[in-house]
C-alpha cells in the first residue's frame, strides 16, 4: 500500500520522505504480518495521517530530518492531540481507535528499531469514553424477527428475514455475513464456518429457525436472484450480486421502520451477546462465537449485563427504592 498514491487519506507530502517511508512499511507490516483487512488499514493511516499533520502544524518538516520528528512522537504530544479530537466533538469511537492506531504505530517503530522507548505504554482509553453496545431487548428481538409482511409489496422480505435470523443466531458481523458462501453452510451438523477479522476462521452454532429461513430464502428466491447465472455467495442483491455493506443497511433500516425499532447495524450481533451472556453463558464461549481476540473486548457485555441487574434490583427491591 503506497501512501503517496491515496489520496483520500495520504496527502502528506510535506513529511519528509523518510517518515512517508515509515508509515508505508507500517501499512505493509499490518497487511501482511498482522492479516489485518485492507479497511482496517486504511484507518488505521486515516487515523495516523491527521496526528501526523497536527504535529506538522508545530514543525517545518521540509527543512528536518526524521530524527526531529520523532523527537516529536512523545506522549505529551499524543495526549494533547487526544484532547484536540474531543475539543473537536471527536466521538468516543474516533478518539479510542486513534489510540489504537498510535499505539500499533509505536510497536511497529519498535520492532524496527527506529525508537526504543514506546510513548504509548501508559495511555489508556479513559472509562468515561467506552461506549457501551446497545442491545435490543427478548421482546423486541422477537417482534423484529417474527415478524411477517403482507403477501405483497416486500419480495426480498425472505432474504432480509434470513440475514437478520442467521445473523442473530450465530453473532455475525455485516462483514461476514454478507461473505458467507454456499460451502461455508452446514445444515446438517448445526454450523457455518466464518472468515472473520484478520483472514481468521472459526465455526460458530446455527439454530434451527435460522437454518428453516436460510433453507427457505434458498430454495424460493436466490435462483431467481440469479437469473440463469452462478454466485458462491449465500446473500445477493435484487441483481444478482454479491450482498453489500449499504445494501445490508438499507433492508436493516427497512425492516426496522416496519416494526418501530432504531436498529444499527450492530444492533444484532450487541443483542447476541447480551442475551447469551444474561441467559449464563460463559465469558469465553461468547469470545469464540464473536471472534474476538482479546476477552477484554467481549467483557464490555458484562458490563451491559451488570447494569440491566442493577436496574430491575432498583425496581423491584423493596429496601432499594
Amino acid at each position: 500500500m503506497n501512501l503517496k498514491n491515496k489520496k483520500d487519506h495520504t496527502d502528506i507530502q510535506h513529511l519528509d520522505a523518510d517518515v512517508v517511508s515509515l508509515l508505508n512499511r507500517f501499512a505493509s507490516y499490518l497487511t501482511v504480518e498482522k492479516g489485518l483487512s485492507r479497511n482496517t488499514v486504511e484507518s488505521y493511516c486515516l487515523d495516523l495521517k491527521g496526528f501526523f499533520e497536527y504535529i506538522a502544524k508545530k514543525t517545518d518538516f521540509s527543512q528536518q530530518p526524521t530524527n526531529n520528528f520523532l523527537q516529536s512522537f512523545t506522549r505529551e504530544s499524543i495526549v494533547n492531540y487526544m484532547g484536540e479530537l474531543r475539543d473537536k466533538g471527536q466521538s468516543a469511537r474516533t478518539v479510542c481507535r486513534f489510540i489504537s492506531s498510535v499505539k500499533g504505530f509505536s510497536k511497529f517503530l519498535i520492532i524496527e528499531k527506529v525508537i526504543s522507548e514506546d510513548p504509548t505504554e501508559t495511555i489508556k482509553t479513559p472509562k468515561q469514553w467506552e461506549r457501551l453496545p446497545k442491545a435490543l431487548n427478548i421482546d423486541d428481538i422477537k417482534k423484529l424477527l417474527d415478524y411477517e409482511p403482507p403477501t405483497t409489496g416486500y419480495q426480498l422480505f425472505i432474504r432480509d428475514s434470513a440475514m437478520l435470523e442467521l445473523m442473530y443466531s450465530s453473532g455475525l458481523r455485516v462483514s461476514e455475513i454478507i461473505s458467507i458462501k454456499v460451502n461455508d453452510l452446514n445444515f446438517e451438523g448445526g454450523f457455518l464456518r466464518i472468515m472473520g477479522k484478520g483472514a481468521k476462521e472459526r465455526i460458530v452454532p446455527i439454530n434451527q429457525r435460522a437454518i428453516e429461513k436460510v433453507r427457505r430464502y434458498m430454495h424460493e428466491l436466490r435462483q431467481g436472484l440469479l437469473k440463469n447465472k452462478q454466485s458462491p455467495f449465500v446473500f445477493l442483491t435484487s441483481r444478482g450480486m454479491p450482498m453489500t455493506r449499504q445494501r445490508f443497511w438499507q433492508a436493516l433500516k427497512k425492516l426496522g421502520n416496519i416494526v418501530g425499532l432504531k436498529l444499527t447495524p450492530h444492533t444484532i450481533r450487541h443483542s447476541f451477546a447480551t442475551h447469551l451472556l444474561e441467559g449464563g453463558a460463559d465469558l469465553r464461549s461468547v469470545q469464540k462465537m464473536l471472534g474476538h481476540s482479546d476477552i477484554s473486548t467481549t467483557q464490555i457485555y458484562t458490563k451491559v449485563t451488570g447494569d440491566r441487574i442493577r436496574k430491575v434490583y432498583l425496581e423491584h427491591h423493596p429496601r432499594a427504592k
